[in-house]
């Protein structure tokens, strides 16, 4: 079993779907039966198939993506609105400028 195959197959915890399957709209074979029994899907039908699984996919990246959001925004606060004009303090005391640089800054 190869890497690309297990990662590939592997169902994901944001989709909960594979790779594979978020891509072609079917599950990988496993098997080693070329031959293909039973009747071939129309094309139309595995259209819809593949755009359901798309949607679903995408559906679950934005409930993932909202709710990492509102992990990240827990505990914090509203910035300050700043103005052209608002007078500030600057430190340099981590800046790393030349010498002279330096000085004309400082002084």
């Amino acid at each position: 079993m190869s890497a690309e195959f297990a990662v590939n197959n592997k169902t994901h915890s944001t989709t909960k779907m594979s790779l594979f399957m978020a891509n072609y709209s079917r599950e990988m074979r496993m098997g080693v039966d070329l031959r293909r029994k039973g009747k071939i899907e129309k094309v139309t039908e595995f259209a819809e198939r593949m755009r359901k699984v798309q949607e679903e996919a995408g559906a679950a990246f934005m409930r993932t993506q909202k709710e990492m959001k509102r992990q990240a925004d827990r505990g914090s606060k509203e910035a300050e609105e700043w103005k052209v004009r608002n007078k500030m303090i600057l430190s340099t005391k981590d800046l790393m400028l030349k010498e002279r640089l330096a000085r004309k800054l400082v002084d």
